[in-house]
């Protein structure tokens, strides 16, 4: 696998030292990249420009540089895990949250940022200016309301009385061909890794690696699926074979994976929640 440095990083954060105070020294931080062959020019350059993203503060204990989350950047972290990690099973209550909005040509950019926090949200692009999402998102299109003032957002909650025409609906917001290939794809790529005997039986380094990889994979999804309700769904939807394969597979590779990681870094990582369905 071609391991990306900079998502390690954030993946090695959300997932073990933001539960172990949210910060590590340097040197802890470039010992276990080096397990993904990361080298350590690498990984300061990285640091360095997550820093100057605002996702780290940087303090000095003696010779040794200190990374800590900022409280913003773990707020998104929690935020982006409760994504990743709860699937949920709604029925369908016949109505859509529906926002259009409007942006002064002259502020492309504020139109850029909308989009994608609508698609971080949930909706779907029904045309240019109209999406949709299959729950009750009011309040995050308040937020989001409140978060671009130079736009205009309108939000409805709306409904067609016909579960076919709701159907074709979210055929049209979202790429549910390709999503569901992918979702099959992951199945396929990763349904051996679900064996808790093996599992508890693996090294440290070599839970943590595997881990890491299935993480990497899997947390696109909840990013890209509307998490439709069952109504909704194509035939043989294959999301929540995926969630339950990815949620048995990071439960049984924790253990050693996190007391790899915290041997490393000199303190105790507590476990992260796993996936609630």
């Amino acid at each position: 696998m071609q391991w990306k440095p900079r998502a390690l990083i954030l993946d090695l954060f959300g997932d073990y030292l933001r539960y172990a105070g949210s910060e590590v020294r340097l040197a802890d931080i470039t010992e276990l990249l080096a397990v993904f062959d990361v080298e350590p020019a690498t990984v300061r350059v990285n640091l360095s420009r997550l820093r100057k993203e605002g996702w780290f503060t940087t303090r000095r204990v003696g010779r040794e540089t200190v990374y800590s989350l900022t409280p913003h950047m773990l707020e998104i972290l929690n935020e982006g895990r409760e994504r990743i990690f709860r699937h949920r099973e709604e029925s369908w209550q016949g109505r859509w949250t529906m926002v259009i909005y409007q942006v002064p040509e002259s502020e492309r950019a504020v139109r850029e940022q909308l989009r994608k926090r609508l698609a971080w949200h949930g909706f779907g692009q029904l045309s240019p200016s109209t999406w949709l999402a299959p729950h009750d998102l009011f309040d995050d299109v308040r937020g989001l309301a409140a978060e671009y003032p130079l736009a205009k957002i309108d939000v409805l909650w709306c409904g067609t009385g016909d579960l076919e025409q709701d159907r074709d609906i979210a055929g049209r917001c979202w790429d549910l061909e390709h999503l569901g290939s992918d979702y099959r794809g992951f199945i396929r790529s990763y349904n051996h890794l679900d064996n808790e005997p093996v599992n508890a039986q693996k090294d440290g380094q070599t839970a943590l690696i595997e881990r890491m990889q299935v993480i990497g994979d899997f947390r696109r999804f909840p990013f890209r699926d509307p998490v439709l309700p069952r109504e909704l769904q194509p035939a043989d939807w294959p999301s929540g074979q995926a969630y339950a394969l990815f949620g048995a597979i990071h439960r049984q590779l924790g253990p050693a994976a996190t007391d790899f990681v915290s041997g490393v870094i000199g303190q105790t990582v507590e476990q992260g929640r796993e996936i609630l369905m």
